[in-house]
């Protein structure tokens, strides 16, 4: 198998585990908040926020840990690619509008937005600080 094919393996393992933690966090979610407003793909996609911009800073090249190209692929775009779900986002979304619940998928967009943005940012400044920390 060539170098190649692994990163592409690499990433789609990546993905097919943050897959199946999306799926066990949103049913863990919808269990504990309920299901009438996509609470579940907020969490999820918050907190993916968090991880990928922590962990991008974290290993970027001013970043305190070094980690290879493979590695930053898994996590960044296989974890957090197949963890996080833009497409449930918007489908839930539309189908918020499409039942009159306007302000409800008004909502879940400026909620989503906004948190996910915040959520990235507090990630790097996390990891920007621990980079800031003498050691290794």
């Amino acid at each position: 198998m060539t170098s190649e094919v692994s990163k592409y393996l690499m990433v789609a393992f990546g993905g097919a585990l943050g897959t199946i933690a999306r799926y066990a966090l949103s049913g863990l979610v919808a269990t504990h908040i309920g299901e009438t407003f996509p609470w579940g793909t907020i969490v999820i996609n918050v907190s993916g926020s968090l991880v990928i911009g922590f962990f991008a800073t974290l290993t970027g090249p001013d970043g305190r840990m070094f980690v290879g190209t493979e590695i930053r692929q898994f996590v960044m775009m296989g974890l957090c690619g197949g963890f996080t779900t833009f497409s449930s986002f918007s489908l839930q979304t539309l189908n918020l509008a499409r039942d009159g619940e306007m302000g409800l998928a008004l909502a879940n967009v400026g909620i989503s937005v906004c948190f996910c943005l915040l959520a990235v940012w507090i990630g790097h400044l996390a990891a920007a600080q621990l980079n800031q920390l003498p050691g290794s």
